[in-house]
């Protein structure tokens, strides 16, 4: 069964009770960074699940406990030596921690033991020196007999009371002054025996040289035996001063090494770029300039007058105006009785200490006869920011959006909450550079997601403006929307047309533009409405390509594989990519959500009826859907709190355009008037729960 790298990186950061970056790359050995908080593990597909579970425990266990301390400064020790005192305390640690660990080692080290990674099974354990006796006690200790003499068994209780890096390196030090001693002493064994024997090899030749008929050959080979001989003393000198060998040690991380699949597929870690914000969004002065300049120059080619260009739209921007008063009121009606009783739901009353004399007659069954005050928790600053779907699927009901939005920026103006709206598209024109290409918004390189040159954010609207410059630039936008129309009521400025769906690459700038929102207006609590008929485009990353004609690599772009992820450096959190390429949305949502706590993301779908159904099995089960398929018959409207979301709204692109008046006419039967009514009422009942789940979230 392969190994799902995922949850062991989720494992490795719960351990670790904070959020780790965690990468499964091709090394050999775990590698851990305590500046970065980056823990590289490697891919140990061949391990058992209880082995890798503990090789991850101990991996964590060093993130947590072995402090960035440089410590060769202080202590002449070889790091083998550290490392298998430290290796104990750690793991002494982990279990003391988590008590289900102590099963995981337990398993995992008899695998271990059983699968002889410690290369023992030829070998008497008890005559191998203390370090490697030491390691193989605390790690198969349960399965491997070991003994240790009374000044042995001294410096292992040292190594078992270890609880700080300091008590390690103490510990750590009588382990290698041990080792040494005792390797000095057989040594020096070993020489005075290669001496005894080298003594009777010299009397046998002195006996042979005495026979010889060429004493002076004798003797200049004895000449030449004694040269071989100090050479041979030297080298044992230099095998003395050799450090102690930790042959376990050794073995272990070559057999660890066995577990690594060196043929998989190795994870690729991506980031986010963060994007220059003047080369993305278009600002709202420039938008509505264009607007003017465009229509201006259009009026004095066509020899018509902007009241007569632009008749119908304007008319039906002042009736709608008119129209949207009670759904504007309605919603400042709710949000400001919500957010009231959240407010009095944070009162505190106090007594005065003053007495309250119209309580005095009570003072036989009253004790309470002091004044009392109440005091108001202060609300918090609201701020809104929507992000509109300009492509070309929104034509036919991007008037109709258009209005809906219209009533929530209204609704905001009334509150005195400040908001910015933002349409995506790929069409707004951009300067070339000296080689004729667009500049791009963030710096290429390897490992970051691709965001397209002509990407662009419109700005709109703002609050910034006055009351009157917004209605005007509203007028602007209802003009432009009704131009999309089938019946196309004017002339759509260059390059504000219709394109693409680059809500993905809105994600990623969202992570710039929100917290700048919040700190120009002083924001406690920031609302993101994203308004949408479809999905975004697939996401694609930066590769580096070295081609052989070139001495630069170039960076291209490539697809995103399932062995892809997406990390978050900020809150060390990190996303798989092995996903379909509708739900990229939905991680990067994730993503902000988890960066940005303190804003609610708040999705609106504009939905075919032909599309309901699949959008609902996308985020919902069984039961789920069957009532939202009971809302979406009733109501053509219904929310999902199970996306990335915070509340997901989907509504019916028919219903956009229908209007919640009563009319009927003159001549009307009984039927057709109680069929208007009834419809009415529907629809009025569509928008106050839409609105009111909208202002509850907000408030």
């Amino acid at each position: 069964m392969p190994v799902n790298h995922e949850i062991k990186s989720q494992l490795a950061k719960l351990l670790a009770t904070e959020d780790l970056v965690v990468e499964h790359k091709h090394v050999e050995t775990a590698q851990f960074n305590v500046h970065t908080r980056v823990l590289i593990l490697p891919m140990w597909e061949k391990a058992s699940n209880f082995v890798y579970d503990m090789l991850v425990g101990h991996e964590v266990g060093h993130a947590l406990y072995t402090p960035d301390r440089n410590w060769l400064k202080e202590y002449n020790i070889p790091p083998q030596f550290v490392n298998i005192v430290e290796d104990a305390r750690i793991e002494k640690m982990m279990k003391r921690r988590y008590s289900g660990l102590s099963k995981t080692f337990y398993r995992g080290y008899q695998e271990l033991s059983d699968q002889d990674f410690f290369q023992i099974a030829e070998e008497d354990v008890n005559l191998m020196n203390l370090a490697d006796r030491a390691n193989l006690y605390f790690k198969i200790g349960n399965f491997v007999d070991i003994s240790f003499d009374d000044k042995e068994q001294h410096i292992i209780s040292m190594i078992d009371e270890c609880e700080t890096f300091d008590d390690v390196l103490i510990a750590a030090e009588k382990l290698y002054k041990y080792c040494k001693e005792e390797k000095s002493k057989t040594d020096q064994h070993q020489k005075q025996d290669q001496e005894g024997q080298q003594g009777q090899s010299d009397e046998v030749e002195d006996n042979s040289s005495q026979s010889s008929e060429n004493p002076e050959s004798e003797y200049q080979s004895g000449e030449d035996s004694n040269i071989d001989r100090d050479a041979i003393d030297d080298e044992n000198e230099d095998e003395d001063e050799d450090e102690v060998d930790v042959k376990t040690a050794d073995s272990l991380e070559e057999s660890l090494k066995d577990l690594v699949n060196s043929s998989a597929q190795e994870n690729i870690y991506l980031e986010l770029p963060k994007v220059d914000l003047e080369k993305i969004i278009i600002s709202n002065s420039e938008i509505h300039d264009k607007c003017k300049k465009f229509w201006k120059n259009y009026v004095e080619e066509s020899q018509l007058s902007i009241e007569e260009l632009f008749q119908y739209p304007d008319n039906e921007f002042a009736k709608f105006k008119i129209s949207a008063r009670k759904e504007v009121n309605y919603l400042v009606k709710e949000f400001e009785c919500k957010k009231a009783a959240d407010s009095y739901a944070r009162a505190t009353t106090s007594r005065t200490g003053v007495l309250d004399c119209s309580k005095l007659h009570t003072y036989k069954y009253n004790e309470d006869l002091f004044k009392k005050v109440t005091t108001l928790a202060d609300g918090k600053n609201h701020g809104l920011v929507f992000v509109l779907d300009w492509s070309g699927s929104m034509c036919d009901v991007m008037s109709d959006t258009v209005k809906q939005l219209f009533n929530l920026v209204w609704f905001c103006k009334k509150v005195s909450i400040p908001f910015e709206v933002y349409a995506f598209t790929n069409e707004y024109p951009k300067e070339l550079n000296d080689k004729g290409f667009i500049d791009s918004p963030y710096e290429k390189k390897g490992g970051l997601v691709h965001v397209g040159e002509h990407f662009s954010l419109m700005n709109i609207l703002t609050s910034k403006v006055n009351g009157k410059v917004l209605e005007q630039q509203m007028k602007h936008i209802y003009r432009i929307a009704h131009s999309f129309s089938r019946c196309g009521y004017g002339p759509v400025p260059y390059g504000m047309g219709l394109s693409g769906t680059p809500l993905n690459e809105s994600m990623i700038a969202l992570h710039q533009i929100l917290p700048n929102f919040k700190k120009e207006h002083k924001l406690q609590k920031v609302q993101c409405v994203v308004l949408s008929d479809g999905e975004g485009y697939d996401i694609k990353r930066h590769v580096v390509v070295q081609r052989p004609w070139e001495d630069e690599p170039y960076i291209g772009v490539a697809p995103i594989g399932h062995r892809c992820f997406l990390r978050d450096r900020s809150i060390g959190t990190t996303y798989s990519l092995s996903c379909q390429w509708y739900q990229y949305t939905d991680i990067l949502l994730r993503n902000l959500k988890d960066k940005f706590p303190d804003v609610n993301f708040i999705g609106i779908r504009v939905l075919e009826s032909r599309d309901a159904n699949s959008f609902m099995r996308r985020y919902c089960e069984h039961e789920e859907i069957q009532n939202l398929q009971s809302s979406w018959k009733k109501e053509r409207a219904f929310s999902i709190k199970t996306s990335a979301y915070d509340i997901y709204f989907g509504i019916s692109s028919n219903s956009l355009s229908k209007q919640s008046d009563f009319k009927v006419c003159d001549d009307a039967t009984k039927t057709q008037i109680k069929s208007a009514f009834v419809k009415s009422l529907r629809v009025k009942k569509m928008n106050k729960k839409i609105l009111g789940e909208f202002v509850e979230l907000v408030a």
